[in-house]
């Protein structure tokens, strides 16, 4: 081990090559729980880059940083937080009011921030957009780090991801507890989507609907998407009669909560470069489960 009085990491070589969490067990001081939680917390280092994947394959001759805090702090945002974080990907979690990607002069967006930390913690590499969420939908969002696993990410995305779910609180009581609408949605020239029985040139578009809670004014709704076509639960949700609260383009004016009342809570899919399950999820936010107290 190797210090600097300054610096806010301890420093080791290793010796032996090891998975990265069997060889911090057995070469820090501190319980199994507390080493968990400094990988989990983005506070280990792997030569300058910080590592949070467990089974991350220590050789011989690389540098471990431990951060003698359990967090690493050079990450912090009011509107994204980042879940995971390996050498090819990046999982947030993204806050209402922060655009996907940049869009226009100077918007704030999730890419930038991230762009930023990436520069700040030394790391070569940019965030590169794989899906979108609307500005005003929270949730769970992946990037990838370098152009390659963009491609297997963008060019695979149907096969990689195997559930993808969101949850909403829509406006009034939906009678059954679950169901499926499918339809044709397209873009008319003003950007909006809209949806058709019949094939109208548009993209084919099928989201399965279950019922979490409901009271006479709103159901709290879990929907699973089959496809991931642009707007395709707002415009579904607005097919059903039960528009997402707080829609300013496809609802009905009910806004109890102030925001679009959505929030993509379920992400996981097949890790493109290691084929790893990868399983994510996030609390339904609380605000929405308020409405049905």
């Amino acid at each position: 081990m190797y210090n600097n009085p300054q610096d806010r990491y301890d420093h080791y070589e290793v010796h032996e090559d090891a998975p990265l969490l069997e060889w911090l067990i057995a070469n820090l001081k501190g319980s199994k729980s507390k080493v968990k939680a400094t990988l989990q917390g983005r506070g280990i280092k792997v030569n300058g880059k910080v590592v949070t994947q467990f089974d991350f394959p220590l050789q011989a001759g690389m540098h471990v940083s431990v951060s003698k805090t359990k967090r690493n702090d050079t990450f912090k945002s009011r509107y994204v937080k980042i879940v995971y974080e390996d050498r090819w990907l990046v999982v947030v979690e993204k806050n209402i009011g922060i655009l996907s990607m940049a869009a226009g002069h100077r918007s704030l967006n999730v890419k930038s921030v991230l762009d930023d930390y990436f520069k700040r913690s030394g790391q070569k590499c940019r965030a590169h957009v794989v899906h979108r969420l609307d500005r005003d939908t929270s949730g769970l969002m992946v990037y990838a780090k370098d152009m390659d696993t963009e491609q297997i990410l963008e060019h695979n995305w149907h096969d990689i991801v195997y559930d993808r779910r969101y949850v909403a609180v829509v406006s009034g009581e939906i009678v059954d507890d679950e169901g499926t609408i499918a339809n044709w949605l397209k873009d008319n020239k003003a950007y909006v989507t809209y949806s058709s029985p019949v094939d109208n040139g548009g993209k084919y578009a099928v989201t399965h609907f279950h019922v979490i809670d409901r009271t006479t004014d709103h159901s709290l709704v879990e929907y699973q998407l089959e496809t991931g076509r642009k707007n395709q639960i707002r415009v579904h949700s607005a097919d059903m009669g039960h528009p997402v609260c707080g829609d300013p383009k496809y609802g009905n004016g009910d806004d109890p909560l102030h925001r679009l009342c959505l929030h993509a809570y379920v992400l996981n899919f097949w890790h493109p470069r290691t084929r790893e399950r990868m399983e994510f999820s996030t609390p339904i936010p609380s605000q929405f489960r308020m409405l049905f107290k």
